[in-house]
């Protein structure tokens, strides 16, 4: 594992810290991407972990693409059209996937600019909470490209069409109050505050039953694709399965007594 990545667990908490500070955090470095798909896959396995936490380090949250790779054509930006498409799919498409299909509720802290794949980066989160410095922006146009990470699937789907829209086409960064407004966070901060607001949120989180929140999880993300039809069959299927568990009657037994539930993952 790289020290590109810095991966702290604390109990059934997960925090996870982009750490290129001196190039702001770029995503498309292949040791930082490997590093986070590994990650996100390994959590996903870990029945131990409940939620996590992906912060930057530095003042940035990541600036997406390293600009000079681009310029001099090296690592996912070097070789002809296909090289460079072979590139997108073994590296950011990769990733993208991988953050958007891990199991456990992901909390994305934005302490700084969070700018093209960075900004899709967020958007493959489940939550966002930002610091009052973070600003957003689907820049990609600005630097001759188009998203080339999912960007366009998932910032519509998370602050509209037409803002989405609007971001993409004029490359301007938002700022978080304009955020908030937009639905695209969920929570501003001061700086100071935010890690320990998003720890606070996942401690919240990791009180509930996991599996349950897993389930949960994978629900709301079929929803965004699937018609209700398909999403109550499946609904009613992990249902059921609920009603057999331990966590459940738990869950049942400590509202009736009104206590905090203790709960195994049985």
């Amino acid at each position: 594992m790289t020290d590109k990545l810095l991966i702290d667990q604390t109990g059934h908490i997960v925090t996870l810290t982009l750490n290129m500070p001196e190039l702001r955090n770029p995503i498309t470095d292949q040791d930082l991407c490997n590093a986070l798909i590994d990650t996100m896959q390994k959590i996903s396995a870990d029945q131990t972990v409940r939620a996590a936490i992906l912060t930057g380090a530095g003042n940035a949250f990541s600036s997406g693409g390293n600009l000079k790779h681009m310029r001099d054509g090296q690592g996912i930006f070097s070789g002809d059209a296909v090289s460079i498409k072979d590139g997108y799919r073994g590296g950011i498409q990769k990733l993208a996937q991988a953050v958007w299909d891990c199991e456990v509720p992901l909390i994305a802290a934005v302490n700084g600019p969070a700018y093209g794949a960075g900004c899709d980066l967020t958007c493959m989160c489940d939550i966002r909470i930002a610091s009052s410095k973070a600003t957003f922006a689907e820049n990609f146009v600005n630097v001759g490209i188009i998203p080339g990470d999912g960007g366009s699937w998932l910032l519509p789907r998370q602050i509209g069409l037409s803002r989405a829209a609007e971001m993409t086409f004029t490359a301007d960064p938002v700022d978080a109050q304009t955020a908030l407004e937009w639905g695209l966070v969920s929570r501003v901060v001061e700086p100071e505050e935010l890690i320990s607001a998003a720890t606070a949120l996942a401690e919240r989180i990791a009180r509930n039953p996991p599996r349950q929140l897993r389930m949960a999880k994978r629900l709301m993300r079929e929803g965004m694709t699937m018609g209700l039809p398909q999403v109550l069959q499946l609904a009613a299927a992990y249902q059921g399965a609920c009603h057999q568990t331990e966590d459940h009657a738990e869950a049942v037994n400590a509202l009736l007594e009104k206590r905090q539930g203790e709960f195994g993952g049985t």
